[in-house]
């Protein structure tokens, strides 16, 4: 048995994750571990194959962040991650391997850490979280794997678009549009204003990807020229009504480098 007292999660989580005889079981894991667990899957070049085994609220809350989301939608693209419900309450959160099995106990504000290798014990747990994980059912992620979301928009819209979206979500430690971050749907119309692209191909860029309906980007985009961020202009076309085009109608918006945006963005929000 050791115990690391005062860790931090991701330091923990990363410790195991190198290590790991696949598959790693996460059990029963909070929203913070939860997106520790992806952010370090992401970057590693070769992740061990991670079984995620919470209770669906603490998902779906965890999910509604685009950032989170997306890079878990890849990861469970990819094969390196699968997440399925259940209502699980070991007492602490656990990373199961068939080597290991570590609690996580947080008390305090401190994190301890409490690992033990006995074969036995490890044997008995990690035989009935898989028992328990073969019963539970699949979740299934709404959200488009972040590489197709950059892909597609590059392709459709544009690289500079796509450069841009990138230094957007690099610059947001959320994007779930509640007051801390910007969401997605409001994140690519200031992208397209920024590059003065239409409203149409935008929004049916974002539909056919799975981002957002047409709709919802159609009422993002009204609450944006409510708050004075974009306009837009008509362009003709051939047949049919003109097409909006998006601009931004704020000068502080226009002058902004694609780093600043969703900072320049939220300050005139609020």
């Amino acid at each position: 048995m050791s115990t690391l007292i005062d860790e931090r999660v991701d330091e923990v989580l990363r410790d195991r994750l190198e290590v790991a005889s696949e598959p790693v079981l996460v059990v029963d894991p909070s929203v913070t571990v939860i997106e520790e667990l992806v952010d370090i899957t992401i970057r590693m070049d070769d992740p061990p194959t991670v079984r995620l085994l919470a209770d669906e609220s603490t998902i779906k809350d965890v999910l509604e962040d685009f950032l989170v989301a997306s890079n878990a939608a890849d990861l469970v693209e990819s094969g390196a991650l699968s997440i399925r419900t259940a209502e699980v309450s070991p007492g602490n959160e656990l990373v199961v391997t068939e080597d290991e099995l570590t609690a996580l106990v947080v008390a305090g504000g401190n994190l301890a850490a409490l690992s033990t290798d006995d074969s036995e014990f490890v044997d008995s747990a990690y035989d009935h979280y898989d028992d328990v994980w073969e019963d539970s059912e699949e979740y299934t992620l709404r959200t488009p794997p972040l590489s197709r979301v950059r892909e597609t928009l590059r392709e459709e819209i544009g690289d500079d678009a796509e450069s841009d979206f990138e230094a957007v979500l690099e610059s947001l430690e959320t994007a779930r549009g509640d007051g801390e971050g910007l969401d997605e749907v409001t994140i690519s119309l200031l992208v397209a204003a920024k590059n003065e692209e239409l409203l149409y191909d935008i929004s049916k860029w974002g539909e056919d990807v799975g981002i957002a309906s047409k709709a919802t980007f159609s009422r993002t985009k009204t609450r944006l020229e409510d708050f004075g961020l974009i306009d837009t202009e008509k362009v003709p076309i051939d047949v049919g009504r003109p097409r909006l085009r998006l601009k931004f109608a704020n000068g502080r918006l226009r002058d902004a480098t694609a780093d600043d945006l969703a900072s320049v963005a939220q300050s005139l929000m609020t």
